[in-house]
């Protein structure tokens, strides 16, 4: 079982995947002063043999089970299809090492849970990739509505659209829903208790290719997010409407956040008569945003809750409640639109049951 190097010694990680995503994670590995790049896997010999040229010092395996069996790999970073993740993750958390998945963590909340559970008893850290949590301009919004400068959050509408890439094995729920989720998570730190969504299977039958999601929450806040792989441009654009001011979050635009200083002030007639309405409208503020890549600064943070054992900014958690909602949502989707509601996770159960194994063992 692998155990932490000394603080002034890189960790040594492994990388199973080398399709879409996994170049990127191996590229910002490869950079990172603290993190050292000892296994690179895939079943594409081609594609292994390419990466192995550019990164020599990585031993290469079409095998899995040459990372599990390292005793000095402290680390194992997943980047495969959806559903794959839960039986790769739960035999690297068994190995004894620290875990990172790509989004979303697993294919349904149950699995999502053993995972939890998995990394409770090995006593593992276990993080799943929601990227643009990391990204400055949502970490941005997140300071302002930590701060209070919205107000009461009335509304969020959020478009994540572009022109494919359809997925094969999930829906465009599962495949672009997780950012929007995860992001939502971030920003009001509460779970909605209700889930709508309708769309339907454009091009390919049996996989929903655009849907809307409606979320509502206990604190009255609704949440609509539009996710379609059919649209005639890429659009990343979340809007966050509050009593005092207002934001926009264009992802990719040169100024990705602005704040509207517009509102609405309603006044009660103090006689029978009509109510009136003033609309106010201020100044847009674009505030400075840093220029951090998120990737980096999200392996960044897992290897520094491998170090500490406390938890990422994208909690495992957070990654569980991401699946729960893109579950209730596929599932209204294939019900109709029909409401689904989202009920309380028995957290404490999971990790109390985590504790009574590991001390068993």
């Amino acid at each position: 079982m692998s155990g932490v190097n000394g603080v002034g010694e890189p960790l040594r990680f492994g990388l199973i995947g080398l399709g879409y995503w996994g170049p990127n994670l191996l590229r910002v590995l490869a950079d990172m002063t603290e993190a050292e790049v000892a296994w690179i896997c895939d079943l594409d010999e081609l594609r292994l043999e390419r990466f192995h040229r550019r990164y020599p010092g990585a031993a290469k395996t079409t095998d899995v089970e040459d990372l599990f069996d390292d005793p000095e790999l402290d680390a194992i970073l997943i980047a495969t299809p959806v559903f794959t993740h839960f039986e790769l993750a739960s035999r690297s958390l068994r190995a004894g090492k620290h875990t990172f998945v790509e989004k979303p963590l697993a294919s349904s909340s149950e699995e999502a849970n053993e995972l939890l559970r998995l990394a409770e008893i090995e006593g593992r850290t276990l993080m799943c990739g929601h990227t643009f949590v990391y990204s400055p301009p949502v970490r941005a919004v997140k300071s302002l509505l930590d701060n209070d400068e919205l107000g009461e959050i009335f509304f969020i509408s959020s478009s994540r659209v572009n022109l494919g890439l359809h997925q094969p094995d999930v829906s465009v729920i599962w495949d672009l829903g997780p950012h929007d989720f995860s992001i939502l998570l971030r920003w009001l730190g509460e779970m909605p208790t209700r889930v709508r969504a309708v769309g339907r299977d454009s091009i390919v039958p049996g996989i929903p290719d655009v849907a809307f999601v409606t979320l509502t929450y206990a604190s009255g806040i609704v949440a609509n997010v539009e996710l379609s792989w059919l649209a005639p441009s890429k659009l990343r654009r979340t809007v966050v409407v509050g009593s005092e001011k207002m934001v926009v979050y264009d992802d990719g635009a040169p100024e990705p956040v602005r704040v509207f200083d517009h509102g609405v002030v309603y006044k009660d007639p103090e006689t029978f008569g009509e109510y009136q309405l003033s609309y106010r409208t201020g100044d847009i503020l674009s505030p400075k945003i840093d220029s951090r890549e998120p990737l980096m600064e999200e392996l960044r943070d897992f290897a520094g809750a491998i170090r500490s054992g406390g938890e990422t900014v994208a909690s495992a958690r957070m990654a569980r409640d991401v699946v729960r909602l893109a579950e209730a949502a596929d599932r209204s989707l294939g019900e109709g639109g029909a409401e689904v509601v989202i009920e309380a996770p028995a957290d404490e159960e999971i990790f109390v049951r985590a504790r009574h194994t590991r001390a068993a063992g």
